[in-house]
């Protein structure tokens, strides 16, 4: 049975992904930074679901969930992700906001990976998928958003070194643009549901093969450029 480890369950993406993945049958385990969000998402996902409580920033709580998990992760989708600071415009940054924002958006997930890579290491086929966004794209100039921008075009470039260091590994590393998603994140006018958009990112995961490494997908499923 597929095993599965999803940050960030409580809501948006990462609960419809604890969702799908349950749906096909897997076993869930979910990231939450509180217990009453660990009660309330397991008492939502039921008993196939196993919520581990740690904040993705805080690397040494990373690292304990880690070492208190048993068993192999078939996949790991680091998910957990912030919009970031109020400002964050080239020319009026909150510079503790862009700190935060690169720490869960950019370091957590590497931190993550490298913590369960254990896990994944005992798998017969280990794989890592990290939602990105189609705002990290090089080819888009808008200013906007700055600070999330930059994180996730940073955490593309994380994982794309990560994808070369774990070629000989046969674990696979992929990132995923989600498109704009109706979530607390994304508003109500996006274009696109979280339910649709988890089973797209779950049908990757499902099939990702070590050729995929090092590749930025749609979660529709066609590759994308950086």
């Amino acid at each position: 049975m597929t095993r599965i480890l999803i940050t960030a369950t409580n809501r948006g993406i990462g609960f419809e992904l604890a969702k799908a993945a349950l749906a096909r049958g897997w076993t869930v385990f979910g990231s939450v930074r509180s217990e009453v969000q660990a009660a309330d998402s397991a008492a939502q996902l039921g008993p196939d679901y196993t919520p581990l409580v740690f904040d993705v920033t805080d690397h040494a709580a990373v690292k304990n969930a880690a070492g208190q998990l048993g068993g192999d992760i078939d996949i790991l989708i680091n998910n957990a992700g912030i919009i970031g600071p109020d400002r964050q415009s080239a020319l009026d940054m909150d510079f503790d906001g862009f700190a935060e924002t690169l720490a869960v958006n950019t370091l957590a997930p590497l931190a993550v990976s490298q913590a369960f890579l254990p896990h994944l290491r005992r798998a017969e086929s280990g794989r890592i998928l990290t939602i990105s966004s189609q705002m990290s794209w090089m080819g888009y100039r808008q200013s906007d958003r700055i600070a999330y921008r930059a994180s996730k075009a940073a955490v593309n470039k994380v994982m794309q070194g990560l994808a070369t260091d774990l070629t000989g590994d046969g674990i696979p590393v992929a990132v995923i643009d989600p498109g704009w998603v109706k979530t607390d994140m994304g508003g109500p006018n996006a274009d696109n549901t979280a339910c649709d958009v988890a089973k797209g990112v779950l049908t990757i995961a499902a099939r990702m093969k070590p050729g995929d490494t090092g590749k930025f997908f749609r979660w529709t499923g066609e590759e994308r450029e950086y």
